[in-house]
């Protein structure tokens, strides 16, 4: 068993986390920690195998937290800012999420620690155990815990994304380009600049648009390709 905690002042991130995490039969919850110092208190008492760690935390961040650490866990860095990867891999991190991450990047990042091998479990292996792979999304101050298979097609929308479901639409802060990062290239295909599609959900392929659920989606030029290696 791997035990974990979580170092993070954002009560969603801890629940994405505990989520992903129960699909996982090796990691074993033990503490919820809210800033720095309560970590370290609970460090100074107990041990434990992994920590996620967010970054951007009030009083003391989690790379500062990193250093004070006179013997560290494994640590993944759960965080919405890029800008501090290189700084954190060479405190010995074992992985970088950029925050909102996937349920299959979640566990590529846990397969990186080190187990016993009736333990380690594989990405496919996790998927395939979990009911139905979900993504977390944030729309305002809510975040949206969606089926995968729920997805028809998400469009660029400035500086958002909107997200077609099967049975309403959710704008979401981000851009096409870090939503695709969530989800699985073998589901789902950028065919436009400003259109990414469910290939289950694909009804019929028609010159240069594709429809799905009465939705007419454009083909562009730079992503014909793609569209007509499905139909090869």
């Amino acid at each position: 068993m791997i035990k974990y905690i979580i170092v993070d002042d954002e009560t969603a991130s801890h629940d994405v986390i505990k989520d992903y995490a129960t699909n996982l039969s090796f990691l074993s919850y033990q503490k919820s920690c809210y800033n720095a110092f309560e970590a370290i208190t609970y460090l100074s008492k107990n041990s434990v195998d992994l920590i996620f760690l967010d970054i951007n935390m009030p009083k003391l961040s989690g790379l500062d937290f990193l250093k004070s650490l006179t013997k560290q866990p494994k640590v993944i860095i759960t965080s919405a800012y890029k800008d501090y990867a290189l700084e954190g891999y060479e405190l010995n991190i074992e992985d970088y999420l950029l925050k909102p991450f996937s349920f299959t990047r979640f566990v590529k990042a846990v397969n990186k620690i080190e187990v016993s091998s009736t333990t380690k479990i594989k990405s496919k292996e996790a998927l395939e155990s979990s009911t139905e792979s979900k993504i977390f999304v944030k729309e305002d101050k809510k975040y949206h815990h969606i089926k995968l298979n729920d997805i028809l097609f998400v469009e660029a929308y400035g500086n958002y994304v909107k997200l077609y479901l099967v049975d309403k639409i959710i704008i979401s802060h981000q851009t096409l380009i870090s939503l695709k990062q969530q989800l699985p290239e073998d589901q789902f295909i950028r065919v436009h600049k400003s259109f990414m599609v469910s290939i289950d959900k694909i009804e019929l392929i028609e010159g240069n648009r594709i429809v799905i659920s009465n939705h007419k989606i454009p083909i562009g030029k730079m992503y014909k390709l793609n569209v007509t290696k499905l139909t090869e």
